[in-house]
């Protein structure tokens, strides 16, 4: 070995020792929502929460396949590996665990676990019993009975009637760990200061009201999806201004719901800006036992009032005109009646319906969950109806406040005519059968306005024991032409879900789905 050898060598290895430690990449993200997420199982701040927080802590029995953009976003497994009904009980479905699977603690998933979280929520003499949580989660477990261990391996969850739609509930019902909430003796308080999900992120740090810290788990059970960064930074900006300048000055590396005036701005400065359609709509729950809107010719007169070309114009094009509950590549979308702008007709149905002038109040938001640009929007829809013979007040509040208007139901809050919350369609239960259902009556559900309608139930109720998707799909089209007959809500746009992200992002699929999976993101440095 030559002396020049060696002292190369040496300079290679000094200069090996010397290089500095790798930099942690971070991936920062500006949400419409204005305060951060619950982290603590069930989150608020609508499904944003559910889309930024719960779904990267956390996993359920059954997650969602948001690999691909060209396609409606289906079920996938998550900590089960396969779910199905029980052939001689249809009340009753089996589902097989993951193995080896376990908590950012160390705890590990088994049967006992699984049940333990889902008697949390529906059974308030559960140990850690959450009864904020639990409101929030009802309109997905109001018919859920039990759930009991088979064996360590297996669980089986118990339907009040036959259910062939729980298995979309429970893709939202988060599993916790157990251990953690133990250690912290059942109080949500001090298990705040420690989570621990599942998830492909781990907990790290949280500074209130301004951003919530996620660490990179490197151990996830699905290689997949462990996140190509190192650590997810959640910060709430209500306003959709501030969103945008904070993304131009290169605070923040991925916004949604961008301004449309902001746009081009954003496009002339490398930002890339996507858009795509799928399965939300920003519409109207309407109050179906106080008048006005308990006369379906006020709904319809409300819905032909809509000049929705003109909404999806000031909106810059990033919308969608709707007619419906779901948009049209839906595969529920069926034959709905398109409400065509028409004023003549609204004044006429007005004064048919002996309410003219007609005065309504909405309760509406500054910013929020999907909520796009509501206070332009509102202002636009009010003024359209105001021009056919209504007399629109808006009241207007933050997210979480009408949320709560949401959940507590038209009967605690009989003031209001409607309420403007956007709602994600990815799933039946979520997307049309809260909206329709008796039995998802607010406070014990998602129908705000208590509609009934005997012939949707009847239908309704045999789509809930037929477990052949083909059959059952036909069956819920049926039901959602029948909800657009009856003008079941004010019909405005569909999102097309705009983002803006900043060039050192890479990576991102957006999915056709509520839900988004930011794993894929690869941060690069003065990347293009």
């Amino acid at each position: 070995m030559t002396a020049e050898f060696v002292a190369a060598a040496v300079v290679l290895a000094a200069s090996t020792v010397a290089l500095p430690a790798k930099a942690e990449t971070v991936l920062r993200v500006a949400m419409t929502a204005g305060d951060i997420p619950d982290w603590t199982g069930q989150p608020d701040q609508g499904f944003e929460g559910y889309r930024f927080v719960g779904w990267s802590l956390y996993d359920a029995l059954i997650n969602w396949d948001l690999s691909r953009s060209d396609v409606e976003a289906g079920l996938t497994p998550g900590l089960a590996v396969k779910w199905g009904i029980d052939p001689a009980n249809n009340k009753r479905w089996v589902f097989e665990l993951r193995k080896d699977v376990k908590f950012h603690d160390d705890c590990k998933l088994d049967a006992d676990l699984v049940v333990w979280n889902i008697q949390r929520l529906i059974d308030d003499k559960t140990p850690g019993f959450n009864p904020v949580q639990y409101s929030r989660h009802r309109s997905r477990s109001i018919n859920v009975e039990r759930a009991e261990k088979i064996d360590d391996g297996k669980v089986a969850i118990y339907t009040k009637t036959p259910d062939s739609f729980l298995p979309y509930n429970v893709s939202v019902w988060y599993m916790i760990s157990k251990c953690a909430m133990e250690k912290a003796n059942f109080d949500n308080a001090l298990y705040a200061k420690a989570p621990a999900g599942t998830g492909p992120y781990k907990f790290d740090k949280v500074v209130p009201r301004e951003r919530l810290e996620l660490t990179k788990n490197a151990d996830y059970w699905n290689p997949k999806r462990v996140p190509k960064h190192d650590r997810l930074v959640l910060i709430p900006m209500p306003e959709a201004t501030t969103r945008a300048a904070a993304l131009l000055a290169g605070q923040v590396d991925f916004i949604e719901a961008p301004s449309p005036d902001t746009i081009p701005r954003l496009k002339s400065s490398g930002m890339r800006v996507i858009t795509l359609p799928y399965p939300h709509n920003w519409h109207y729950q309407l109050n179906f036992v106080e008048p006005p809107f308990n006369d379906v010719r006020v709904r319809r007169a409300a819905n032909h009032a809509l000049n929705r070309a003109e909404m999806v114009e000031m909106l810059g094009g990033i919308a969608q005109e709707g007619y419906a509950t779901y948009p049209p590549n839906a595969k529920l979308y069926g034959n709905p009646v398109k409400y065509e702008y028409d004023p003549a007709k609204a004044t006429a149905l007005l004064k048919e319906a002996g309410c003219h002038p007609c005065a309504i109040t909405f309760a509406i938001s500054t910013s929020g969950s999907g909520q796009m640009q509501p206070l332009p929007m509102n202002e636009l829809v009010k003024a359209q109806l105001e021009a056919v013979g209504f007399k629109v007040k808006l009241d207007v509040m933050d997210w979480n406040t009408l949320l709560d208007v949401s959940f507590k139901g038209r009967e605690k809050y009989p003031q209001y005519n409607g309420i403007n919350i956007s709602r994600a369609t990815q799933d039946p239960p979520n997307g049309l059968l809260r909206f329709v259902m008796k039995q998802q009556w607010s406070p014990n559900g998602g129908n705000w306005g208590w509609y009934e309608n005997q012939e949707i139930e009847d239908i309704v109720a045999e789509a809930m024991r037929t477990f052949d998707d083909e059959i059952r799909d036909i069956l819920m089209t049926k039901v959602h032409e029948i909800a657009s007959r009856e003008a079941i809500m004010l019909f405005v746009t569909h999102d097309l879900n705009p983002r803006a992200l900043s060039p050192r992002v890479h990576g991102f699929v957006q999915a056709q789905s509520w839900f988004q999976d930011l794993t894929p993101i690869t941060i690069v440095e003065g990347g293009k």
